[in-house]
C-alpha cells in the first residue's frame, strides 16, 4: 500500500508539473504582451517605449523565457505566486479572496448533485426496464446534455425575471453588511440557491447514470441472488447488501467530481457574477494577467489531480479485493 501511494503521488506531481509548464509556455507563446494592456495598445512614442521597458523590467518580462520559467517555478514551490499585473496586489491574496466563494458554490452544487442522483439512480436501478426507469434515464440524458450557460440564463429568466423569487446575480445584496447575522446568512442562501441548482443539476445527469449502472452491476452478482432466495427483503438487499458494495466506485466519483466542480464552475460564476476563481480567471485572461492565470490553473490542476488520487485511495480502502491486488 505504501509503495502504491508513493508511486501514485510521484505520478501526480509529474502530471501537475507538466500542466503548469505547458500553461506557462502557451501563455508566453500567445501574441501580444500584458504590458500592452497596462499602458494601452495605442500608446506610442519615446515615452511610451520607455514606460514599456520599465514595466517589462519590473515584472521580469525582459528576461529570457527559460529564466522567467525557472524564477516563477522556484517562487511557486515556495508559495510565492508574484504580483497581479492588473491590480498590483499579491496573487495569493487575490486567489485567497476568491477561493471561499468557489468552494461554497462547489460544495452546495455537490450536495444538489448527489441529493438528486443517489435516490433517483437507486430508484431507477430497482425498476430496470420499466417505464419509470426509461423516464429517469431520458431525464438524466437531458440534464447531462444541457449547456450550462443556457440553463443558467433560462433559470435567471424564470426565477429572477418572470417569477422574481431569487436574485439574478452576485453573492450578497448591496445592503447585506448592515443586516444582522441571521439575515445575512439568509441573504447568502438566496443568492447561492440558483447557481448551486444550475451547477448541481447539470452534473447530476451523469452521476445518476453512474449510480444506476454501478448498482445494477452489484445487483447482478450471485450473492444478491442468494440473499433474495433466502427471503431477505428487497429493501435490505438494496440498501444493505448491494449499496454497501457499490460504494467504492461512488467514492471514486465523489473524489473526482468535487475538484472538477471547483475548477469547472467558470461558466456558472460568470453568468451569475459570482465572485469566485472562475470570475477572476476570466478577468485575468482578458487582461493577460499571467501570474493570476498561472496560479488559478495550478490550483485547479492540483485539486483535480488530488481528487483523482484521493478517489483511487478511497476505492482501494473500501474494496478489499483492490487492497490485495
Amino acid at each position: 500500500m505504501t509503495r502504491y501511494l508513493l508511486r501514485r503521488t510521484a505520478a501526480s506531481l509529474l502530471l501537475l508539473w507538466l500542466v503548469v509548464t505547458l500553461t506557462f509556455i502557451l501563455l508566453h507563446a500567445a501574441p501580444g504582451s500584458p504590458v500592452t494592456q497596462l499602458i494601452g495598445g495605442a500608446a506610442n512614442g519615446a515615452r511610451s517605449v520607455e514606460q514599456r521597458q520599465r514595466l517589462e523590467h519590473l515584472y521580469g518580462l525582459d528576461r529570457p523565457l527559460p529564466e522567467q520559467y525557472l524564477r516563477w517555478l522556484g517562487n511557486a514551490v515556495r508559495g510565492e505566486w508574484g504580483t497581479s499585473f492588473g491590480s498590483g496586489r499579491p496573487v495569493a491574496e487575490v486567489v485567497g479572496e476568491a477561493l471561499p466563494a468557489t468552494l461554497l458554490l462547489a460544495l452546495a452544487a455537490t450536495a444538489v448533485e448527489y441529493a438528486v442522483a443517489l435516490p433517483l439512480g437507486i430508484w431507477s436501478a430497482r425498476r430496470r426496464g420499466s417505464l419509470p426507469d426509461h423516464a429517469v434515464r431520458a431525464g438524466s440524458l437531458v440534464l447531462f446534455s444541457l449547456p450550462t450557460f443556457w440553463f443558467a440564463l433560462m433559470a435567471i429568466l424564470v426565477f429572477a425575471y418572470l417569477w422574481p423569487v431569487l436574485p439574478a446575480s452576485h453573492m450578497t445584496s448591496p445592503h447585506a453588511g448592515s443586516l444582522p447575522p441571521a439575515a445575512r446568512l439568509l441573504d447568502l442562501g438566496r443568492h447561492l440557491l440558483l447557481p448551486a441548482l444550475v451547477l448541481g443539476l447539470t452534473t447530476a445527469g451523469g452521476t445518476l447514470r453512474f449510480v444506476r449502472n454501478s448498482l445494477l452491476d452489484v445487483l447482478g452478482q450471485d450473492y444478491i441472488r442468494t440473499a433474495r432466495a433466502k427471503g431477505v427483503s428487497e429493501a435490505r438487499v438494496v440498501w444493505v447488501h448491494a449499496l454497501r458494495n457499490a460504494v467504492a466506485p461512488l467514492l471514486q466519483l465523489l473524489g473526482i467530481s468535487l475538484p472538477a466542480l471547483l475548477s469547472g464552475a467558470l461558466v456558472t460564476e460568470v453568468v451569475f457574477s459570482w465572485p469566485g476563481l472562475g470570475q477572476i480567471t476570466l478577468q485575468a485572461i482578458f487582461s493577460r494577467d499571467f501570474p493570476v492565470i498561472l496560479a488559478t490553473t495550478t490550483l485547479a490542476a492540483a485539486l483535480v489531480i488530488a481528487g483523482n488520487l484521493a478517489a483511487d485511495l478511497g476505492q482501494t480502502l473500501a474494496d478489499p479485493r483492490l487492497r490485495r491486488a
